[in-house]
């Protein structure tokens, strides 16, 4: 990749596009921190930056790591992944604290599985969930690991329509409430219903602007740019129905003011 330069605001949803082997997925390792990048500089504001994320080798590690959540692309240790549910999406508040649990990260934890409509699997092993339960559990644990931004590296991949739906509606509504959504997605069609921003990628960027700004690129055409009807929301449709009832529990939940995740005050 060259000549890569874009900016990212607070409360964005912005979706990385391209065809396969364009560096979406190398892109978003480097701004992570987990790949150093040849030459410039990857920055954060708020006083924030990840890693080891200037070409001049200055490591800036950030001393707010919590404000960022990762949910990589889904993988066969992942699934094989020996642990409980609980376990798995209390280890994202890791980077908060020592070795120990608090009754706080505790507590965090079950106000995202709860969001995401897993509490009731919270003592089940993670082997023995679906697919779709199980990105569930990993975007919970994301969750409990930022405030802020959330790096997601194709969340729907190898999902049935409908459970990727539900994925896409709960990550929508954690956008609604302030978080900033960063997502690597083959899926154009979802990318143009949800994001507001598009990064569009070919070895060095083919495009960066507003979603309305894209659909009326050539780029946009040539790739399939029309929204389907599925994907819009339908008053006599049970099934946007549905999500439309998913995404008002979420968004209500998360602006609960005892919610952990939309409180900073602490335990009340």
């Amino acid at each position: 990749m060259k000549d890569v330069s874009f900016s990212i605001s607070a409360g964005d949803y912005l979706c990385i596009v391209g065809e396969n082997g364009s560096g979406k997925t190398t892109l978003m390792r480097t701004l992570l921190g987990l790949k150093k990048p040849d030459s410039g500089q990857v920055l954060f504001g708020d006083g924030c930056s990840v890693g080891s994320n200037s070409a001049g080798g200055g490591d800036k590690s950030c001393k707010q790591n919590h404000k960022i959540g990762y949910l990589p692309q889904k993988s066969n240790l992942q699934k094989d992944f020996p642990a409980s549910v609980m376990e798995i999406v209390l280890s994202g508040t890791l980077n908060e604290s020592g070795l120990f649990y608090t009754r706080k990260q505790k507590k965090k934890a079950v106000s995202a599985m709860e969001s995401l409509g897993i509490l009731d699997l919270k003592k089940q092993s993670f082997m023995e969930l679906s697919g779709g339960q199980q990105q569930r559990v990993l975007l919970a644990r994301a969750l409990c690991a930022t405030e802020d931004i959330l790096f997601l590296d194709e969340p729907v991949a190898g999902l049935d329509p409908k459970v990727t739906l539900e994925m896409y509606e709960m990550i929508r509504t954690l956008n609604e409430i302030g978080i900033t959504i960063v997502m690597i997605s083959h899926d154009i069609e979802a990318a143009l219903e949800y994001s507001n921003h598009i990064l569009h990628l070919n070895k060095d960027v083919d495009f960066f602007g507003t979603t309305e700004e894209y659909k009326k690129t050539e780029l946009c055409e040539h790739y399939l740019c029309h929204i389907p009807d599925h994907l819009h929301h339908d008053d006599d449709c049970e099934i946007c129905n549905e999500h439309q009832h998913l995404h008002e529990h979420t968004k209500d939940h998360l602006h609960d003011h005892d919610c952990e995740i939309c409180d900073e005050g602490g335990e009340r």
